[in-house]
């Protein structure tokens, strides 16, 4: 006989009850991705008293307590009284938001979550960044310590705005004593998500950037949910990565993805990604192909330290990622359509795209002789 559905077992559950023992859990972002997810794990577990789930439209779980208004508003700090704990995942990193505004929603969100949760009396806010905090860098240790600096700097996409995260995060016990604050960095993210380094494989070949030494370590949504929760119950604090054990070379993607190569010169790659991305062509900045040519493999040692281990392996979340992007065609970080892709062909879209900007960058010379 299969197991209830998570909101059937939850609503079964006496820990949701006023009288049940364990934290009372604030998410936001709870609607959508890793949030939605997050809420329907907490809302289950015996070990959870009760979840209040915030965002701007009301989600599926039917167990939570909704508060629909958004992150930025101070009125959530009221939301917040009684909660013991706060997981802030009403993070933007989509691809197609305009940037100026995806990092005025991102930081003054956080900005508000932590000191809406230090007057309501909550003792710990649980952030969820990236490990691409460390930045992807050929001096970079396999793995990275927890604790090494984070090196990254603005130009991908949304890490400015993480880097601006974990600054926040860094200062808020300071700024609110009383107030703990856990940090935790997935690896790259797989599970219903749509980033930069998962349209990568959405791509007819594999861009190589010649001399780089990509190292590939995955995280499934799932395994980050239950990190999260580890966080949640304080098993575990401090500044977590989490990810699967290990990492996988480029030549074993290529091998697992059947998915050949494109090798390009550094300054062509590098080159033709900053001008298709300055004139529109593409959503990705230069800055997210160095995630791409170099290591940012992270230790995940805390969380091991505390009993948690993944439950998938890098191999399993590639399979996984290659299904879900299957049908999609992604060129440069530009998805296209169906009809575009079997125009373009298969390296020649890549080629097309490279040839755009070499056009565009001629045109403007010639403008600049006139």
């Amino acid at each position: 006989m299969s197991s209830p559905d998570p909101q059937v077992r939850a609503a079964r559950n006496p820990s949701t009850r006023s009288g049940a023992r364990g934290p009372v859990v604030a998410v936001t972002g709870a609607a959508t991705g890793v949030g939605a997810l997050l809420t329907e794990r907490l809302a289950a577990s015996d070990e959870i008293k009760q979840v209040l789930a915030i965002d701007e439209r009301r989600g599926e779980c039917a167990s939570a307590t909704w508060h629909i208004l958004d992150v930025r508003d101070p009125a959530i700090a009221e939301k917040l009284r009684g909660a013991d704990v706060v997981v802030h995942l009403a993070l933007d990193l989509d691809l197609e938001t305009d940037p100026a505004a995806r990092t005025a929603y991102n930081v003054r969100g956080t900005q508000t979550v932590l000191t809406a949760a230090a007057a309501a009396g909550v003792h710990r806010v649980v952030l969820c960044t990236s490990a691409m905090v460390y930045g992807a860098l050929e001096d970079n240790e396999l793995p990275l310590s927890e604790d090494a600096e984070l090196r990254a700097t603005a130009e991908a996409t949304g890490v400015g705005d993480l880097l601006e995260v974990e600054r926040l995060a860094r200062r808020a016990p300071r700024a609110h004593p009383g107030l703990n604050v856990t940090v935790v960095r997935p690896a790259i993210l797989v599970g219903g998500t749509d980033t930069a380094l998962t349209r990568y494989f959405e791509s007819p070949r594999l861009l190589v950037v010649a001399g780089s030494r990509p190292a590939w370590q995955f995280c499934h949504v799932e395994d980050l949910c239950s990190a999260l929760e580890y966080a949640v119950l304080e098993k575990v604090e401090g500044e977590l990565a989490v990810g699967c054990d290990g990492w996988l070379e480029q030549e074993e993607i290529e091998e697992l993805s059947g998915i050949r190569r494109m090798e390009l010169p550094s300054a062509v790659a590098l080159g033709a990604a900053a001008r298709l991305h300055r004139i529109g062509l593409t959503p990705s900045p230069a800055g997210d192909l160095a995630y791409t040519m170099y290591p940012w493999v992270v230790s995940v040692s805390r969380l091991h330290d505390a009993g948690w281990r993944p439950q998938w392996t890098n191999e399993e979340v590639l399979a996984e990622l290659l299904e879900e992007v299957s049908g999609r065609h992604t060129v440069a970080g530009r998805r296209l359509g169906r009809k575009d892709a079997t125009a373009a062909g298969a390296a020649g879209a890549t080629v097309a795209l490279l040839g755009a900007a070499a056009v565009v960058r001629r045109a403007r010379k010639a403008r600049r002789r006139i």
